[in-house]
């Protein structure tokens, strides 16, 4: 976390936290959603406006944390908001080095570029591969699917099924996190 965050979390410690205005998607890209998209309906239909400003992106991934019940969460100074997922908290990017040889494995990053490593895979209900590393559960981005089977066929991940339902419950998040009754 920035340590400029630290310091407003000190300074402001009882700042109300924001549930609904951010939205996390199936590729790894945020979205805002005012009032009115909102109102429009559930993420992700309709989705918001998708946070394109590079340095705005950044900030998010640095500050991009869970609570202990396994909400995701946005920490932007002293205000904490809560994220919606479409699917899981963390989408792969899975990439083979171009020297790959014998033995070698894919680079697994986050779509906050951590890097990570797998300890085992799982294939839902719908054929979306889902990867489970010491950050946690997250699902392979859609373009990188070919260097994902890669590895499925190299024996060095062997996927077990798993009910893209059930996945929140199993892995220990929550998709659409809600503010406590009042």
């Amino acid at each position: 976390m920035d340590a400029i965050v630290e310091a407003a979390l000190k300074k402001w410690p009882n700042v109300p936290h924001c549930h609904g205005w951010l939205a996390l998607d199936a590729r790894g890209d945020w979205y805002m959603r005012d009032e009115r998209t909102q109102r429009a309906g559930p993420f992700p239909q309709p989705k918001g406006s998708r946070v394109v400003h590079d340095k705005l992106r950044e900030f998010i991934h640095r500050n991009y944390a869970a609570d202990a019940d396994g909400q995701w969460f946005f920490q932007n100074g002293p205000q904490r908001v809560y994220v919606q997922l479409e699917a899981t908290p963390w989408v792969w990017r899975v990439q083979w080095p171009d020297d790959a040889g014998p033995g070698a494995a894919p680079h697994v990053t986050s779509h906050t570029g951590l890097v990570t490593t797998v300890i085992d895979s799982w294939l839902d209900d719908e054929g979306r591969l889902y990867l489970h590393t010491p950050l946690g559960l997250g699902l392979v981005h859609s373009q990188d699917m070919l260097d994902a089977a890669r590895a499925v066929e190299a024996g060095l991940w062997q996927p077990q099924p798993l009910v893209a339902a059930e996945a929140p419950a199993r892995f220990g998040f929550v998709r659409t996190p809600q503010p406590p009754p009042a």
